[in-house]
């Protein structure tokens, strides 16, 4: 019997059903197929028994077969002797009165013949509406010729079966009514189609689960209840030095001597981070249960190497210690209404973005120097490298030196075993932020004028020099060019770092700022007091207040105000008064009378006396244009106009 395989145009990428028949189902396979060629390739077999049975093992050996659709006997047959599913075409109610119908026209004197058994439904069906029906069963081939013959010869006319059965009963000179429709091939098909896809993606996950424990560098072993294995990945078998396929099936314990079960097959227990002797090694053991259906069926353990895992922990230590040296702020948070905080801004995107070259952040105590320096580390190309900022007045010379620079083992009493990076190597490739660079001893602003001008480092108490690739952005309150003219700051350093400057303006003088930063910061601080509900009425009060301060602390000053009115308004169980605001504002300054305040006061009047010179320097240079001088000192018109005065 040749088989045909179907001609229409089908899926490229859908599950393949071999729709197999011997008889006259194949004319209805063909029929129907054709209409879910958009969702699965079907391929139709005008095969039976153990031709089909060939044909279905070489394409399931060619992976070529992913479910067969069949009937009646052949159906069975195709069952016992095939591994891949097989979907068997349903006789239905309807489909059993149409043929009963069409046999009615044709003779009174009718036969059923079906497959295996006849069911109760069919008999009560048969007596309810007095349908004289005789009714027979078959197994085999045999079987049915036997039937058939029976039948003739009790005086039936016509027989109602499947395709095996009615050409039989032609052949035997009775007359033949196909039991199946199309209706219940397209259902056959319908299920087939979720079977397969059911199937490919339970196949896929597998693979995708097989191929990710094989390349894990750890090792994975599965286990019974019995305590056999089950599954091996390539990285446990290497540990025990055998192939996994020899491995399946072996005892745990007689291939990984040492490895105990414990209670994760007794008591179900899951068991992470054990450590058990395996094969004269010590290996952190993690064991999970393996469930299906609610019930255990065996155990999962993970093996893994200690070195890789301190590895990988060292690893993870250092990614948290480079996470925490980045920069918090961009230019676009700096709260900037002012004209001059705007110029500000758009001269450090500029500075960012077009250059490398050493950056000078002058401004008063508290301004916002830093977030300043981070807001131009994060627009410029050295974002996605590390920000790491320092205040060179916190540290003794000794400390800072090694803080910088780092040192090297044994460079000093209680040095650590292999040294330590100093900040610069730390910033590598990104922004290191010099805080109160002015406070920075001269021995130090030496070692840092060679880092500028060589672009490398030599550690404390080493020899060999390091390449750096860092971009200095530094910051002061101090006046630099009076501390050259003092001795206290090297010239040569001030003219390295001094090549890019921006100038924050003191909050003072910038009073749209002010509310602007009051309407974001005493919010916050009453939320966080759990009083937000009133926001609005403390602004309200405020702001004159507000307004009115002189702001000697800046921007610290500010936060640490609006704090303090937040603390005020829970101890006052409602919003302090406007008059009470200006009490929370707090005092000026007190200066002391002694010699010692006397001649500190020296460098604010020098600080005074040097901006006077450079405000004249820079509006002759503007030829007298009072805005072109105030954009190139980086202040506000009136500002220059008060400096002037």
């Amino acid at each position: 019997m040749a088989k045909v395989a179907s001609t229409f145009p089908d899926s490229p990428a859908g599950p393949i059903i071999w729709a197999v028949s011997g008889h006259r189902l194949i004319d209805t396979f063909r029929a129907v197929s054709p209409e879910f060629a958009a969702r699965a390739r079907i391929r139709v077999a005008h095969l039976a028994f153990d031709d089909a049975v060939a044909h279905l093992l070489d394409q399931s050996a060619q992976q070529t077969c992913d479910v067969v659709l069949a009937s009646g006997s052949n159906g069975a047959y195709l069952r016992s002797h095939l591994a891949v599913p097989v979907v068997m075409v349903k006789v239905g109610g309807y489909d059993l009165m149409a043929a009963l119908c069409n046999a009615k026209t044709i003779s009174s004197r009718i036969a059923v013949v079906l497959h295996r058994a006849v069911s109760p439904e069919l008999r009560r069906f048969a007596g309810l509406f007095g349908i004289g029906l005789a009714l027979r069963s078959y197994e085999t081939t045999d079987d049915v010729a036997y039937r058939i013959q029976e039948l003739a010869d009790s005086g039936i006319e016509v027989v109602v079966g499947a395709g095996l059965v009615v050409s039989m009963a032609q052949q035997a000179g009775l007359a033949g009514v196909f039991l199946y429709s199309t209706d219940s091939v397209r259902d056959a098909i319908e299920d087939a189609i979720t079977i397969a896809v059911a199937q490919r993606n339970e196949k896929s996950r597998h693979a995708q689960l097989d191929s990710v424990v094989r390349h894990l560098s750890d090792g994975v072993v599965a286990i019974d209840m019995a305590g056999h294995i089950t599954t091996i990945n390539p990285a446990a078998a290497r540990m025990v030095g055998r192939s996994g396929e020899g491995a399946l099936g072996a005892s745990l314990q007689r291939v990984f001597v040492g490895l105990q079960p414990g209670a994760v097959l007794t008591q179900g227990t899951t068991e992470l981070g054990r450590v058990d002797e395996l094969l004269g090694r010590s290996l952190v053991v993690d064991c999970v249960p393996l469930h299906n259906a609610g019930q255990q069926t065996g155990a999962v353990f993970t093996l893994h190497a200690p070195g890789p895992m301190e590895n990988a922990v060292s690893r993870l230590r250092a990614h948290s210690h480079r996470r925490s040296r980045s920069a918090r702020y961009t230019l676009d948070q700096l709260v900037a209404i002012s004209p001059s905080m705007r110029e500000l801004v758009r001269r450090c995107e500029i500075l960012a973005k077009n250059s490398d070259a050493t950056v000078l952040i002058q401004g008063e105590s508290g301004s916002g120097k830093e977030v300043v320096a981070q807001g131009i580390h994060e627009a410029s190309r050295r974002r996605q490298h590390p920000f790491v900022a320092t205040n060179c007045g916190a540290f003794p010379q000794n400390l800072l030196e090694t803080e910088l620079f780092g040192y090297e083992e044994g460079a000093f009493t209680g040095a650590r075993r292999h040294g330590k990076a100093g900040l610069f190597e730390a910033a590598n490739g990104g922004t290191l932020f010099l805080d109160e660079v002015g406070e920075m001893p001269l021995l130090l602003q030496t070692r840092l004028l060679r880092v500028l001008q060589e672009k490398e480092i030599t550690r404390v108490g080493g020899i060999d020099t390091i390449p750096v690739d860092v971009r200095i952005v530094a910051a002061t309150n101090r006046n630099l060019s009076a501390m050259v003219g003092l001795g206290s700051f090297r010239e040569d350093l001030f003219y390295r770092i001094h090549i890019l400057q921006v100038v924050v303006p003191p909050l003072r003088d910038r009073p749209q700022d002010v509310e602007a930063l009051a309407a974001k910061l005493i919010p916050a601080a009453l939320e966080r007091a759990g009083v937000s509900h009133l926001a609005v009425q403390v602004l309200r009060n405020a702001m004159p207040a507000l307004l009115g301060h002189a702001w000697p602390g800046n921007v610290r000053e500010l936060e640490s105000v609006a704090e303090r009115i937040a603390m005020a308004c829970l101890m006052a169980a409602g919003t302090p008064s406007s008059h009470d605001m200006i009490a929370l504002l707090g005092h000026g300054v007190v200066k002391s009378e002694t010699n010692e305040t006397s001649q500190a006061d020296s460098l604010p009047e020098m600080r005074r006396q040097h901006e006077a010179q450079r405000v004249q320097a820079a509006l002759r240079a503007a030829g007298g244009d009072r805005d072109l001088a105030a954009r190139t000192l980086g202040i506000s018109r009136t500002t220059l106009w008060r400096k002037l005065r």
